[in-house]
């Protein structure tokens, strides 16, 4: 009894996603610099920090895309290096820009939610059944895109193809979602929206825990509950969003006076002073 005990213990308290002390150096150059991240099941977190800091690469090493020179990444309890990658990120919802620029453009809405379950960029390399097809449907219905289904991904706004790659991360039930820059190449009308779609899925207590980048505090949704700040490559500040993310934090990060304040409807808003 007591070894069993032990063992439900180390279960619960095992963080759904974790890199620890990573470091990831390509051509001579560090990218990550000791990095460490843990990612609990019932936490929603922001990276934040300006363009070039590494917040992409770590968000690459985190869907297990990108392996780092040193350091652990375990995701649900699988090291990366000692596991099936192709298996372990089908239960990872990972969005980004440039998993977007590697879609064609001629597939259909449908096709590319579908393509997920598989972690596939083209629908015909594998067999889909009508479970897998229903949903799919139900993923373009949650995120309000259904009527996007038979259009092709060349003739979508910029929003919409937002919104549909984020249907795609929902396909497999994923038990984390990783979103880098999710607002990215959105008009005003579009990323608000789009911000709105990620406050619905960060307050909803039966979603997993979802990791997203931004350098735009005003595009963080309500619900956020954790921050980590990176600069030149390293983690400078993490935690709970209220404690880490402030002005004194952003102005470091940025290395510009700022002031942060949060909104009544619970978003965030900075200028410079």
């Amino acid at each position: 009894m007591p070894s069993d005990t032990g063992s439900l213990e180390a279960v619960s308290t095992t963080p759904t996603l974790s890199v620890e002390n990573i470091v990831l150096r390509r051509d001579g150059v560090t990218i990550l610099d000791d990095v460490t991240l843990r990612i609990e099941r019932d936490q929603r977190w922001v990276i934040v920090g300006a363009n070039g800091c590494g917040k992409t690469s770590l968000m690459r090493v985190m869907a297990m895309y990108d392996h780092p020179s040193s350091g652990t990444v375990d995701v649900l309890g699988e090291r990366l290096g000692r596991t099936d990658v192709r298996e372990l990120r089908r239960r990872i919802g990972y969005m980004s820009a440039a998993l977007g620029d590697q879609l064609r453009p001629d597939l259909l809405g449908h096709d590319i939610v579908r393509t997920a379950l598989h972690g596939a960029l083209e629908p015909w390399w594998h067999r889909y059944t009508e479970a897998d097809d229903r949903r799919a449907d139900e993923c373009l219905v949650e995120l309000g895109v259904s009527h996007l289904r038979a259009r092709r991904f060349a003739t979508m706004s910029s929003g919409e193809r937002q919104r549909v790659l984020l249907a795609r991360t929902l396909m497999n039930d994923p038990a984390v979602i990783l979103l880098d820059e999710p607002s990215a190449r959105l008009d005003l009308g579009g990323r608000e929206q789009l911000v709105t779609t990620l406050s619905e899925l960060a307050t909803n207590p039966t979603a997993p825990p979802i990791a997203m980048v931004t350098h735009h505090v005003d595009e963080i949704p309500a619900g956020i509950t954790h921050a980590a700040i990176m600069k030149a490559g390293r983690i400078i500040s993490s935690g709970p969003i209220d404690e880490t993310l402030t002005s004194e934090s952003l102005s470091a990060c940025f290395d510009l006076a700022l002031h942060l304040e949060r909104r009544h409807d619970g978003r965030l808003s900075a200028w410079g002073v």
